[in-house]
């Protein structure tokens, strides 16, 4: 069981004692406050702030992020106001833990609405400060942890919620190890059946890699000492979730997946990396267009290394990750590595989440409500990212499958409303054409120009989406009833079918699932981007439907 004592313990080696005092402080009186609360799991409740502040003090968070996770539920479960814990600990933490506190007060429709609209609260919260999702995210990892307790369809619907929104955050603010952990845990509450099968696979596979994996690390490591690099090669596990997303999305087998003798090796400076990749090269042939360079182009997330596929042994493919002490140090705990409250923190680094922090704002602004800025969100934590530059030679980083209208929103609102055209390495382009690591993208726009609703077919990017949608919910009524009866005629046709066609018995039936009043209605939310016409189509033309 760990207690405060070993908290205190595991903080005086970064902190002052006076702030370990106030730390002791604050859990005394969380204590007081959840007084004859217990979890599920029949432990006190205040066992869990405890663990959660374990979490961000293994992280070497600041003082007033440890003591607001000790309190990070006595405003929303016990009779303790904010402004009484402001008196007591100051309004910093205060505002910490209200930013982290769900908002059990307001009663919404439906589950997904709630949902929505907490996700967005916390994702503001976390503008104004982003410790508030920090403290979210230990808070999540320590619930997942405990998660057995839980009957099995609450486990799914938590594990499914990690998975499709803890996870993303994680990974679009660098922050490895706790991804990992959030994934492994999530996916076996999710898919336990599938967990086991992949799990039992991996042990099977893993005795005969075994022999291979330790020839080809002697044989790195001996090849470096010659040059005068000692530096050890660490084989690295794939995680049984990459495993099984990889299978998924590119519909490989598990010996496919699984035949990748992966290395990572940590070194002293950036030059080193480089020599060690050009020594590695020269032992084994690298597999062409697989080379990453994300240490002269960072990722978005901060995440910097070398990254190269070679042929091994056998025909065996080997990944190879080089990195300094400083970037494994970034790539496993993201941007608490460099926290922007310690002296001496990434300037570059801060300025990459505080970027994507103001884009979240200007989101929130455009978004109708709170289920579309969950879905923009979700669209703008895709991990995958490609890499362009602008006409001055600036690198602009877009979600993977990018058009140049989501690069024209990528610069500027306003350039992306008003582009009529674009150039790709100087030659024109379709807009709707999806942008490659390394071109160069310029972009034609004209005085008067308007976003076109066929745009929300093809942009990927969060930013894109929701400026369309904030222009097209500015039409008139009328306009827009009659552009949505063309989108959804078009869509339609795809089908071999047109709206007179179809029985209004089945409209109707239509309509009353959406909870819509006529047809009228349905079209305006067409031309609004609320509802997507190759869906609606799809269910209007389905077959077996009355």
């Amino acid at each position: 069981m760990f207690l405060i004592s070993d908290l205190c313990t595991l903080l005086k080696s970064y902190l002052e004692p006076d702030q370990v005092k106030e730390v002791y402080r604050a859990y005394i009186f969380g204590a007081d406050a959840h007084e004859g609360q217990q979890r599920l799991s029949g432990e006190p409740y205040i066992y869990h702030p405890l663990a959660v502040a374990r979490i961000l003090a293994e992280m070497r968070m600041d003082v007033k992020s440890i003591i607001a996770a000790l309190l990070h539920d006595v405003i929303e479960d016990t009779p303790t106001a904010k402004d009484h814990l402001a008196s007591e600990f100051g309004e910093e933490v205060a505002e910490l833990v209200d930013g982290v506190s769900k908002l059990t007060q307001v009663k919404f429709e439906s589950k997904a609405e709630a949902q929505a609209e907490n996700f967005r609260k916390m994702m503001l919260a976390m503008v104004r400060d982003i410790r508030v999702i920090l403290i979210k995210l230990a808070d999540r990892l320590h619930n997942m942890r405990t998660l057995g307790v839980m009957p099995p369809a609450k486990r799914r619907r938590i594990s499914k919620e990690t998975l499709e929104i803890y996870v993303p955050i994680a990974n679009r603010l660098g922050m490895h190890n706790l991804r990992l952990e959030l994934e492994e845990l999530g996916f076996k509450a999710a898919y336990p059946i599938r967990y086991r099968i992949l799990e039992d696979a991996v042990k099977n596979a893993r005795g005969n890699r075994s022999e291979v994996l330790e020839k080809i690390r002697k044989n790195i490591e001996e090849r470096l000492h010659q040059e005068g690099i000692d530096v050890p090669v660490k084989g690295r596990e794939k995680h049984l979730y990459s495993i099984y997303e990889k299978m998924r999305s590119k519909g490989l087998s598990f010996a496919e997946v699984f035949d990748v003798y992966a290395f990572r090796l940590v070194v002293d400076k950036p030059d080193t990396c480089y020599r060690v990749l050009g020594i590695i090269h020269s032992i084994y042939k690298p597999v062409p267009g697989k080379f990453k360079d994300y240490i002269a182009i960072p990722k978005a997330n901060g995440y910097q290394s070398l990254h190269t596929i070679l042929f091994g042994p056998y025909g065996i493919p080997i990944e190879v990750q080089i990195r300094t002490e400083d970037m494994e140090k970034v790539a496993n705990v993201g941007i608490a590595a460099h926290w922007l409250y310690k002296s001496g923190g990434d300037g570059h680094r801060k300025d990459l989440a505080q970027e994507w922090l103001r884009g979240l704002l200007e989101m929130q602004q455009h978004a109708g409500n709170s289920q579309e800025f969950l879905e923009n969100v979700k669209i703008d934590l895709f991990p995958d990212e490609v890499y362009v530059f602008s006409p001055k030679g600036d690198i602009m980083t877009l979600p993977r499958g990018s058009t140049i209208v989501d690069f024209a929103y990528a610069v500027h609102s306003d350039l992306g409303n008003s582009c009529v055209a674009g150039k790709i390495d100087r030659r024109l382009a379709p807009l709707r054409t999806q942008l490659h690591n390394g071109q160069t993208v310029e972009i034609i726009s004209a005085p008067g120009a308007k976003p076109n609703p066929v745009w929300l077919d093809f942009v990927v990017s969060a930013k894109a989406r929701s400026n369309i949608r904030s222009f097209l919910k500015r039409l008139k009524r009328g306009e827009a009833i009659q552009l949505g009866r063309r989108l959804l005629e078009k869509s339609l046709a795809s089908f071999s079918a047109n709206l007179d066609d179809i029985p209004e018995s089945r409209i109707n039936k239509l309509l009353e699932e959406f909870k819509l009043d006529k047809l009228d209605d349905l079209l305006e939310q067409i031309s609004l981007g609320n509802r997507v016409a190759l869906l609606v189509a799809r269910q209007l033309t389905e077959t077996g439907v009355p």
